[in-house]
């Protein structure tokens, strides 16, 4: 039976029990840089303002491998933890704690996998690195992104990278992400003219005119979808007017919405569209844009399908290849690295109370890692 010298289990114990509500680490980062340390790996942290990034080095040379995590979370929420969210707790088959999915589960997971890999190949060709940030639940500006800025000017791209995201639908070993949607964000102000609801012909609802053109948006085909993208979907998150007097027409209405979008389109081609929409309705508005994501895809079937092979290796699964989702740090790995995919665990409590995930996956996962790099460092493959 094989098994590894760091136990994934237990080191994702010590992970979860680390109170790292975005963007603090508390404390875990220096347990995955003492534990790397200790096999061989030199670690050094790539800080800005309130988060820490850790970054891992074994090896050298091609083929240069990442492994890529946050162990930042979001706050535990409401009341109706069954076990204290950072009390990591295994009852009927389960490990509960905040971070059990999302996502510090694979960090441990990868770690004891890559620890595991350099003690019995010390000699492999080729570079293992991971990158763990604190900042990638918040607003990300000083965790991956940051890191990889200081990192693309001294250090050799990756080849290959996996990011640890809950990536499974059902099974653990059901779905690699290898590619994601692009997001842009937009906050609409539709202005009028305030005035007491009595005298319609001395005021300009904004909401009455915002009205037609929310019709509009809501319900365009922006496109039938881009195999293997799904189709582009808006979606209005907010609507805010009035000033809390029912006999007063507001001066404004703001609409904050979002686009999840495909490589059909651009950030700059769907700003222009949606502003011509505008015009056709409203008066007076202004748009303020935010591009949180832009597309990518791993367009190469070596890599993914090597992913594919090792987790059919270990679970017996043949996984399904997604670009469904919210977005990731990927997005800003691609940038960097020619071929990046998300896999790890079953995504069905993210964020959410209670999140929890089978302890008999905790292994699994972290032998799926280790057989990825049996795949990539110790088979004869030309990488194409």
């Amino acid at each position: 039976m094989f098994s590894m010298q760091q136990d994934p289990l237990e080191l994702t114990k010590k992970i979860i029990a680390c109170e790292s509500v975005t963007p603090s680490d508390a404390g875990s980062l220096k347990i995955f840089a003492d534990l790397l340390s200790q096999h061989g790996f030199s670690c050094e942290e790539i800080n800005r303002g309130q988060t820490k990034n850790l970054w891992a080095k074994y090896g050298s040379g091609a083929p240069v491998f990442l492994f890529a995590g946050h162990v930042d979370v979001v706050p535990p929420g409401a009341d109706g933890w069954k076990f204290p969210p950072f009390v990591p707790t295994e009852d009927e088959g389960f490990l509960y704690g905040r971070g059990a999915q999302d996502m510090k589960t694979s960090d441990a997971c990868f770690a004891a996998a890559a620890c595991e890999f350099v003690s019995k190949h010390p000699q492999f060709k080729g570079t293992i690195v991971l990158l763990l940030t604190s900042d990638e639940e918040g607003d990300g500006k000083d965790g991956t992104q940051y890191a990889l800025q200081v990192l693309s000017d001294r250090e050799v791209a990756p080849d290959f990278c996996i990011v640890g995201e809950p990536s499974c639908t059902r099974l653990l070993g059901d779905t690699i992400k290898n590619g994601r949607r692009g997001s842009l964000n937009g906050k609409l102000t539709v202005r009028g003219i305030q005035g007491h609801v009595a005298y319609p012909k001395k005021v300009r609802n904004p909401i009455h005119s915002a009205a037609p053109l929310l019709a509009e948006l809501s319900q365009t085909v922006w496109d039938e979808g881009l195999p293997p993208f799904p189709a582009t979907s808006f979606q209005i998150s907010n609507i805010h007017a009035g000033t809390g007097a029912v006999n007063v027409v507001p001066g404004e209405c703001v609409i904050t919405f979002n686009i999840r979008y495909n490589p059909k389109h651009t950030a700059a081609s769907l700003e222009k569209q949606i502003e011509d929409m505008c015009r056709k309705y409203v008066w007076d508005f202004k748009i303020e844009w935010q591009e949180s994501a832009s597309p990518f895809f791993s367009e190469k079937p070596f890599f993914r399908n090597e992913l594919a092979e090792a987790i059919k290796d270990v679970t017996g699964i043949k996984p399904e290849f997604s670009t469904s989702g919210g977005t990731s740090d990927g997005r800003f790995i691609r940038q960097w690295c020619p071929e990046v995919v998300e896999f790890g665990p079953v995504n069905d409590r993210i964020h959410k109370v209670n999140e929890r995930i089978p302890t008999k996956d905790i292994a699994c996962l972290s032998k799926i890692y280790y057989r990825i790099l049996e795949r990539i460092f110790l088979s004869e493959h030309d990488g194409n």
